[in-house]
């Protein structure tokens, strides 16, 4: 029967979005609880400034680094938007999965005082939110033990809270069509084939103006008036129309309507993979352990530098470095070095040569785990 297909329509795109949401509210919540070698699959640490992500760490000094995972970001972003059109705003987003959740169980226990009860199921919601933003900045297990004992802690997990209980329950739908910086730059990589739900102008006359679309729009647009920047293609206009013509056994009048695999999708998204392999290609070469050494402008005697040690262990394996040199001098200080995993240490060490025979630079080797790091230094 066709009807049965129809319904089983509906059934799908509400389905889906609401499989997506549930999928994606688990993965950002579990991501900082997620570990590979010891350490959260993403989390930026503030107190060493270092980017966890998949089993590696980058270091804020690795400028080239974060630049170059800034930019396969906004390629994806970019890459996403142009061919798939606003299906994260619809699908994916934080606020639309929140807001979607709560309005779902808001229904189910009271649809008499739905935006009551959202309301306050909201308030768990938030809290669990601005606590998972706060473990993606400090360890999971720290936040946990210190979430009601450390005042910094404390005080931010409840600006936090009250920030995002008040901006989910209060302004809810109207953030993201006048303050969400995203939706904004959106508008600017479409194109005529880009992803969007259009409603069919050709069969405007068939339509029986029931206005359900309207009604059920989360963002409060009039599908019938044409494109609407507002739109966040989540298909409950869809799902509406679908509904009240299946008996009629006509077909939608707003649709998804768009060119997926096109010129500018396989060019766009072969510049975005090889942005991507790109900036593998540098991690995975990245040596295991790396130093840097300045020389200290303190006076000394002649003959004599000190120079400042910085060593940083790029992998999840402790690391023993050993400090030699090739040239006629004399070490003063520590030769030797303990690198914990995804750890660095600071030293120094004083150099001495001969006073008849300075030389202008002198060779310094680091050598742990088969690995050796050679810095040529000044000599004054």
């Amino acid at each position: 029967m066709p009807g049965n297909g129809r319904q089983h329509h509906v059934a799908l795109w509400k389905g889906r979005r609401r499989i997506a949401a549930i999928a994606q509210a688990i993965l950002l919540t579990a991501l900082p609880f997620i570990t590979i070698n010891g350490q959260s699959i993403l989390r930026f640490d503030i107190p060493t400034l270092k980017l966890y992500f998949s089993g590696t760490v980058f270091w804020i000094r690795e400028l080239y680094l974060l630049v170059g995972i800034v930019l396969c970001f906004l390629l994806f972003i970019g890459f996403i938007t142009a061919v798939f059109g606003r299906v994260w705003c619809g699908w994916l987003c934080p606020q639309t999965v929140l807001l979607d959740l709560s309005q779902s169980l808001a229904r189910l226990i009271n649809k008499k005082q739905e935006q009551l009860v959202q309301r306050v199921l909201l308030l768990p919601f938030a809290a669990l939110v601005a606590f998972t933003l706060i473990c993606y900045f400090v360890p999971p297990a720290e936040t946990l033990q210190s979430l009601f004992l450390s005042p910094i802690i404390t005080t931010f997990f409840i600006v936090l809270w009250i920030a995002l209980y008040l901006e989910l329950a209060f302004l809810g739908r109207r953030f993201c069509t006048s303050i969400c910086p995203y939706a904004m730059l959106q508008n600017m990589l479409f194109d005529k084939e880009t992803l969007v739900i259009e409603y069919d102008m050709s069969r405007d006359s068939t339509c029986m103006k029931c206005d359900d679309c309207v009604t059920v729009c989360p963002v409060g647009i009039d599908i019938k008036k044409g494109l609407n920047s507002a739109c966040i293609a989540c298909a409950a206009c869809i799902d509406a129309c679908i509904t009240v013509n299946e008996k009629r056994h006509v077909p939608p009048f707003p649709d998804y309507k768009g060119t997926i695999l096109r010129a500018k999708s396989v060019w766009l998204g072969g510049v975005t993979a090889l942005a991507a392999i790109g900036l593998a290609a540098l991690v995975w070469s990245r040596p295991p352990f790396d130093v840097v050494v300045t020389r200290n402008a303190q006076l000394l005697p002649a003959g004599i530098n000190r120079y400042s040690l910085t060593m940083y262990n790029n992998s999840s394996q402790a690391i023993n470095v050993e400090l030699t040199s090739p040239d006629k001098v004399v070490l003063l200080g520590s030769d030797t070095f303990h690198l914990a995993p995804f750890g660095s240490v600071n030293s120094s060490i004083m150099v001495k040569t001969s006073s008849n025979n300075m030389p202008d630079q002198v060779e310094l080797r680091f050598t742990g785990n088969g690995n050796t790091a050679i810095r040529e230094i000044g000599f004054f």
